[in-house]
């Protein structure tokens, strides 16, 4: 058995777990905040499946969302890549804990695997704003 190359990210966000937890769970507010990775987005004939649109092409994703658990593990597959991606919603006092890992897949390389898990900061950081209506004046 082997061990993978994993990260996990983690950003507190001063809104309760629910309103978090809601805007994560739908996908068509990825594109918001995965500022990176996701052009656009748009649900498939397959209700779990929707299609992206990411700087590397065409991808899929698949939501595996539970709120009473705060659960929004995901599926994404594109043509050079597929990751399972678990992530979680949790409460912080008033506020909420949003952890979110990648195991590196095979077809990454570890320099390829640290840039792509680098650049997750950058769009955790558009999440916490969006949601905390900061500078963008935008709110969920």
């Amino acid at each position: 058995m082997s061990i993978k190359n994993s990260v996990t990210k983690t950003i507190g966000i001063d809104r309760p777990r629910e309103q978090v937890f809601a805007f994560l769970a739908d996908p068509a507010n990825w594109p918001r905040w995965a500022v990176v990775n996701v052009r656009s987005i748009e649900p498939t004939d397959d209700p779990d499946w929707w299609r992206m649109s990411t700087p590397l092409g065409p991808a899929g994703l698949r939501l595996r969302a539970n709120a009473e658990f705060g659960i929004l593990d995901h599926d994404y597959v594109d043509d050079t890549a597929s990751w399972r991606v678990p992530a979680r919603v949790v409460p912080n006092g008033d506020g909420t804990e949003f952890m979110i890992t990648f195991h590196q897949p095979p077809s990454l390389t570890d320099s390829e695997f640290r840039q792509q898990t680098d650049l997750v900061d950058t769009e955790l950081a558009a999440l916490k704003e969006i949601l905390e209506g900061g500078p963008a004046g935008v709110t969920a």
